[in-house]
């Protein structure tokens, strides 16, 4: 499955070939993410707001995109809730007649920005909701650099074990949670390991991990990698920038060697023996991130875990975020395709 081979000369251009508007775009969106880190390692969320527009949840009837969604609350005391995505029914059947798979999504953002209501955010689930066929539970967890690691990992899990306690008057009808997934994005994809981590050691009543979709997940470690190196200036993700995400959610005065990052590291568990679900890992030819992510693949299959590979040459870091194509095609078409053998196994 994997791509790294298709365009070897694609590899050897300095640059991942974007679009000009969406070059500027990036530039400015950069720009206010840097301004709004502080060297104190504190967040400006005023100015962060600028570029982190929040939008409603959608209703029925006639939802946008054909997807409704809404929200619920998991701990109202540490902010941790979920969007729900649910897709109207084609060709006239009744909601409840066509069970859908769930897919537990988790946002990037370093773990620093981003909410479960925000604009690109709930247009990412909205996507998976309408063109997978799926209900869509988009966490809401809590942000670093003040909530720090192990907050994040916490809130994954037990929005987790929330959804497997639901009444069934709750979740919707059309939900089958004996077919779920875990798919998480950047900070999201690292978020999302360490919930199946956690998962596989838990005894759930209804839910049952046949998967997880890690895209361009955000792992690191000491060492400077060469993606790290070759793509420090990112359109999107920088190398100053991973440093200052890393030091805003690891606890005080740790090293990036710390098992919170780098999961196959010297200080690391391991999974050999952990339940652990099929597992898809998306990277990108100009991602700084390429490196540790292809080290978490390997990682993975030495623990004796499946493990297939997507990496797309031209696309840097954030890519789905973008929207950039055809790798976003593409990249729906390799999720339908690798759920589909997990539900048909």
């Amino acid at each position: 499955m994997s791509r790294g081979d298709e365009n070897v000369e694609q590899r050897a251009n300095p640059k991942p070939n974007i679009p000009w508007k969406l070059k500027l775009f990036t530039g400015a969106f950069s720009g206010i993410l840097n301004a709004s880190f502080r060297l104190n390692v504190s967040v400006n969320r005023r100015l962060l707001n600028f570029i982190d527009f929040k939008v409603p949840p959608s209703p029925s009837p006639n939802p946008p995109h054909g997807v409704a969604s809404s929200d619920t609350t998991v701990d109202s005391s540490r902010n941790l809730w979920f969007r729900l995505y649910d897709p109207t029914p084609t060709g006239g059947e009744p909601n409840d007649v066509v069970r859908m798979p769930v897919i537990v999504f988790f946002h990037g953002g370093g773990f620093v920005f981003g909410n479960a209501n925000s604009n690109w955010v709930d247009k990412q689930a909205r996507q998976l909701a309408r063109e997978l066929r799926a209900i869509v539970v988009s966490v809401n967890y809590r942000l670093a650099p003040e909530h720090r690691f192990p907050c994040q990992y916490e809130d994954g899990f037990d929005a987790l074990r929330f959804i497997d306690e639901m009444d069934g008057r709750d979740m919707p009808a059309n939900a089958d949670l004996n077919r779920c997934f875990l798919a998480g994005e950047s900070a999201g994809g690292n978020l999302a390991h360490h919930v199946a981590v956690r998962a596989g050691e838990y005894g759930f009543k209804r839910v049952k991990l046949l998967g997880l979709i890690a895209v361009q997940p955000f792992f690191g470690g000491e060492e400077r990698v060469e993606s790290e190196i070759r793509f420090s200036r990112g359109p999107i993700l920088s190398l100053d920038m991973t440093d200052w995400f890393w030091r805003a959610f690891l606890p005080g005065g740790s090293v990036r060697n710390h098992p919170g990052a780098n999961v196959f590291g010297s200080k690391a568990d391991e999974i050999s023996s952990v339940r652990f679900p099929s597992t898809l890992v998306f990277t990108g030819g100009f991602d700084p991130l390429r490196d540790w992510d292809m080290r978490y693949y390997e990682g993975l299959k030495r623990s004796g875990k499946e493990v297939f590979l997507v990496d797309y040459p031209n696309a840097a870091h954030g890519f789905w975020s973008l929207g950039v194509r055809p790798e976003c095609r593409l990249f729906i078409e390799e999720m339908r395709e690798f759920m589909q053998k997990q539900m048909d196994k």
